[in-house]
């Protein structure tokens, strides 16, 4: 998998089950090349303004993307997870959307870091 790829990959719910979904695989990380990835969802509603970000059905790379209806990258719905568990891979996103993700996700994380 690379960075990019959107992937099938098992990860928590709310209710502590795990549940197959979409999930863009946004680093490797080292020392054992897990994947941080973030969900997929078709829930747009629950979007965070500002911080997710949709795909949708008449964007450039929705279809190089393998989803099926206009979704949200919920970059608050992380996971960590081996490319053991990864399902397989049903598409990419353009890297300008992905280098966008990496750089709202890494401006949230150091923002009023004292």
């Amino acid at each position: 998998m690379t960075e990019g790829d959107i992937v099938l990959v098992p990860l928590p719910q709310a209710d502590g089950q795990l549940k197959a979904r979409p999930g863009l695989v946004l680093r490797n990380l080292p020392p054992f090349n897990d994947l941080l990835v973030c969900g997929i969802s078709t829930q747009l509603h629950q979007e965070a303004k500002g911080f997710d970000d949709i795909i949708a059905t008449d964007d450039a790379d929705f279809a190089d993307s393998g989803l099926r209806a206009t979704s949200l990258i919920r970059l608050g719905f992380l996971g960590v997870v081996p490319t053991q568990v990864i399902m397989g891979s049903i598409g990419t996103v353009d890297p300008n959307r992905h280098q966008k993700l990496l750089q709202r996700l890494a401006d949230y994380l150091t923002q009023n870091v004292t």
